[in-house]
């Protein structure tokens, strides 16, 4: 972030472009330190998005809210208020309103190309509305209270990942209610697997080493006590929505189970997944497989093994 100061400082104006500029560069230099030349990871990249949106859209008749939901996700990680802050204070208030209506527009540009050609184009409408819009509200207010969160300090992920996405948990439940309500079972279950992607959203920020080390424990140790809260408070989320699926689809309560097994697989494996690359961040490398158990779940049985041995081993020198 100081590199940007010092580019709007030097270029002058409101430094949109050059700000734009910079966050090219670390996307190629992210790329490049993962082995990889940038222009051939974004073909692989799109070939890879396309793949998985026309699988999604074969299996399920739900794909856009898919695409709703997870284009929300992506712009709300963008409008963290720490960032927007910064950003303020970079480029003013009409400069970061700028910045962010083109961030939003870029994050969302690739679903919204495909939901064109899938020809959902009041699905298109509604998505542009609501980039726009996020990018051009300002949530300024500072409130007095703390919202309450039914997690502890520990960890940290569910307190703090809880809060910030309470509302999406809240539309979780609401989706769970309208598929009750329609009698249809593919919504329900979709709407328990978003609670475990939104729970797996909270394990993708890094914290400091000082905060592993402090668990005092190995590094085994370590990687089980998290698999095992991770669980514990995900299951409290995703619980509510499992038994309203399970009173009135009662027959269907074999795939429900299933599926949410594979909800807690899938969020063992972004655990190691994150610790297999500590105290770096998760590259392309780490990304792919986890894309490819989104399209095939049994994977998980061999990856999660396969991570979970080589974390162990990048934290063996910080937890002894």
């Amino acid at each position: 972030m100081s590199g940007l100061v010092v580019t709007v400082g030097q270029h002058g104006g409101d430094g949109v472009k050059e700000y734009f500029e910079l966050q090219c560069r670390m996307v190629g230099r992210r790329f490049r330190d993962a082995g990889l030349a940038p222009l051939l990871a974004c073909v692989v990249l799109g070939l890879a998005f396309v793949g998985f949106s026309i699988v999604l859209f074969r299996k399920t008749e739900f794909a856009e809210y898919v695409y709703v939901c997870s284009v929300l996700m992506l712009v709300g990680r963008l409008s963290e208020s720490r960032r927007s802050e910064f950003l303020e204070i970079c480029f003013g208030d009409a400069g970061l309103r700028k910045v962010r209506v083109v961030e939003n527009l870029v994050c969302s540009s690739p679903f919204i190309v495909f939901l064109l050609c899938r020809q959902f184009f009041l699905m298109v409408v509604v998505l542009l509305v609501a980039v726009v819009i996020l990018a051009l509200v300002r949530f300024r207010a500072r409130l007095d209270f703390v919202i309450w969160t039914p997690f502890s300090k520990k960890p940290f992920e569910f307190s703090t990942g809880f809060r910030n996405t309470f509302y999406l948990i809240l539309m979780a439940y609401a989706l769970a209610f309208v598929a009750v309500s329609a009698g249809n079972f593919n919504l329900g279950v979709f709407a328990m697997l978003l609670v475990f992607a939104i729970v797996s959203s909270y394990y993708t920020k890094l914290e400091n080493e000082y905060y592993v080390w402090t668990y005092g424990v190995n590094a085994r140790g370590f990687l089980l006590g998290k698999m095992k809260m991770a669980m514990l408070f995900s299951s409290s989320l995703a619980l509510p929505v499992a038994l309203l699926l399970t009173v009135f689809f009662h027959r269907d309560i074999g795939m429900i189970s299933l599926f949410f097994l594979a909800g807690l697989a899938f969020l063992v494996c972004v655990i190691v997944s994150k610790y297999s690359a500590y105290p770096n961040e998760m590259n392309i490398a780490q990304g792919i497989p986890l894309g490819l158990c989104l399209w095939f779940p049994p994977l998980l049985l061999v990856l999660v093994p396969c991570l979970f041995w080589k974390s162990e081993k990048r934290l063996g020198g910080l937890l002894k």
